[in-house]
């Protein structure tokens, strides 16, 4: 058993399901002090009860951040080896039906957040000389795929801010990773349709037919995984090759289409790389 103060840390966000309490599960059983936030005190205290250090971290609640931080750090002595950032949503619809507000919304959780945190972290970091911070990106921040122009925003500017800071932290202990999956069997989906019917007014949208034809089926009818569907422990596999390594890859890619996205995006001319994204 290693003693509670010389086992290595970590922050998690998004725990309540799929990658987030996939990665916490794991990461616990193999020794790291596992602190597993989740946007409702409810899931957190369902943690709780299972044995985990669980908080409530909203990325939309600023206080929440810093509630949960100083727990944490609280907890610790105030040190924490890694961050893993992965609390996220979507918001589907065409381009053209998603509303200002939608957009705020969904920046305040899926970036916003995630820099807020980040930034309070680092000090720490810098401080005890070491750390991690891993950002969980998606396939959708190599390539935009029609539908989902909400997430793609918000995954494309984590890449640029991900990327950046990389670069920025060269001069400094802490490695920064970004994790690119691709179709995962998660709630991300289901959860996906609150925001839809909040924010998206399709039956009024000039492609109405459309949505009829394509977007309603995905998101209300069951039919089954996706192709190359993987579950979230292949993205803790990567998160676990990024963590034991104090020299880790920018970059990680998890499932098939992401390593093919990956590659075609830098071979194909963009009206190629548009029309195989359009077939969806």
């Amino acid at each position: 058993m290693v003693a509670p103060m010389t086992r290595k840390s970590i922050l998690i966000t998004g725990c309540s399901s799929g990658i987030g309490l996939d990665a916490a599960t794991t990461l616990k059983a193999r020794g790291w002090r596992v602190f597993a936030s989740c946007r409702q005190e409810a899931d957190a205290s369902a943690l709780r009860a299972q044995g985990f250090e669980a908080m409530r971290l909203d990325y939309a609640d600023p206080d929440s951040i810093d509630a949960a931080l100083a727990q944490v750090l609280e907890a610790t002595g105030g040190t924490l080896d890694a961050l893993f950032n992965n609390g996220a949503f979507a918001c589907p619809g065409a381009v053209e039906d998603l509303p200002r507000d939608a957009l705020r919304e969904i920046f305040e959780t899926n970036l916003f957040g995630w820099h807020d945190l980040t930034v309070k972290v680092l000090p720490v970091m810098r401080a005890q000389g070491h750390g991690h911070v891993v950002n969980c990106s998606s396939v959708l921040g190599l390539v935009a795929a029609p539908w989902r122009g909400a997430y793609n925003a918000t995954k494309f500017a984590l890449e640029g801010l991900t990327d950046t800071l990389r670069v920025e932290m060269r001069d400094t202990p802490v490695r920064v990773v970004l994790i690119e999956p691709g179709p995962i069997s998660t709630r991300f989906r289901v959860n996906a349709v609150t925001h839809f019917e909040r924010w998206v007014d399709w039956q009024g949208s000039a492609r109405a037919d459309q949505y009829r034809a394509t977007l309603l089926k995905r998101l209300y009818r069951d039919g089954g995984p996706d192709r190359f569907e993987l579950p979230p422990a292949a993205v803790t596999a990567k998160l676990i090759r990024a963590l034991d390594t104090p020299r880790p890859r920018a970059r990680y890619y998890v499932t098939t289409p992401t390593y093919v996205m990956g590659t075609l995006r830098r071979v194909l001319p963009v009206r190629t790389l548009d029309w195989l994204l359009a077939r969806g």
